[in-house]
């Protein structure tokens, strides 16, 4: 795997890779340039057979502090009439990376390091899992900018910690320190921030041990289960284990659970 550009670092360790995003200065802000490169990335991360699991990490003190403040002062120098025609285009790409890393048939987790504000939590919340260090909040804070969240918290974020709480989260856009989140589930494990990376490396490494056809096909289906009825569920089910009959993973598997069973 190659590194997509200097504010995005790239490592590939055997079938985890890890894109950590690379603007401490401001605190790994989501800028043109960077959204392009995470969109790159993940594109090649779809297309890798070996990649396996996914960690998304910022550098320095902050996990990501949300959308780039020049972006936004750009669109408000634009004539009144050009506002919302802007502002569409530049989300577009932005709420494809959301879907793009959300879709992606990889495991992902989210190592929050610091602050997650706005996109920056958006982009957590897309994760399958996330792991937070002690000092890392979370801020869903488009409202304290007069914003409704445009990066998919609006969806993920009453699938973690129901409807009611995901109201009051948004509505008031206030610091969740980790561990309230972890005790909403907002945030799956909290560990020390020493421990972060090797606690997110660690966990890596056992979800990379899943086959990865049948883990990326119960991800999807877990992925549009709440919007499914049972039989719809059971079906995509039945198709998928059909899928899952035909690969090496399985029949090796089967091969060495029946091994075992002679053998005791």
């Amino acid at each position: 795997m190659s590194t997509a550009g200097p504010l995005l670092i790239v490592e590939s360790r055997g079938p985890v890779v890890e894109l950590r995003l690379n603007r401490p200065e401001v605190r790994n802000a989501i800028s043109d340039e960077l959204r392009t490169d995470l969109l790159k990335a993940v594109d090649e991360i779809a297309a890798s057979h070996e990649v396996r699991v996914v960690i998304l990490t910022g550098e320095g003190t902050a996990f990501c502090s949300g959308g780039d403040i020049a972006g936004m002062r750009e669109r408000l120098r634009r004539p009144a009439g050009e506002v919302a025609a802007a502002g569409l285009r530049r989300l577009r790409p932005s709420q494809r990376l959301i879907l793009d890393l959300h879709e992606l048939d990889k495991i992902t987790i989210a190592a929050v390091n610091g602050p997650a504000a706005g996109y920056g939590m958006d982009l957590a919340l897309a994760c399958d899992f996330i792991i937070a260090a002690e000092p890392a909040f979370f801020a869903m804070s488009y409202i304290q900018r007069g914003l409704v969240p445009d990066g998919g918290g609006a969806y993920f974020l009453p699938r973690r910690v129901g409807l009611a709480r995901a109201k009051e989260l948004i509505l008031t856009g206030r610091r969740v320190e980790a561990g309230e989140a972890f005790a909403m589930g907002l945030a799956d494990r909290v560990v020390p921030a020493t421990d972060l990376m090797a606690a997110a490396g660690k966990w890596a490494d056992e979800l990379a041990a899943s086959p990865a056809l049948a883990a990326g096909l119960a991800k999807s289906i877990l992925n549009r289960s709440l919007e499914l009825t049972a039989a719809d569920v059971l079906a995509l089910s039945a198709e998928a284990t059909a899928i899952c009959y035909t690969s090496d993973e399985h029949l090796k598997l089967v091969d060495s659970f029946v091994a075992k069973q002679k053998k005791s």
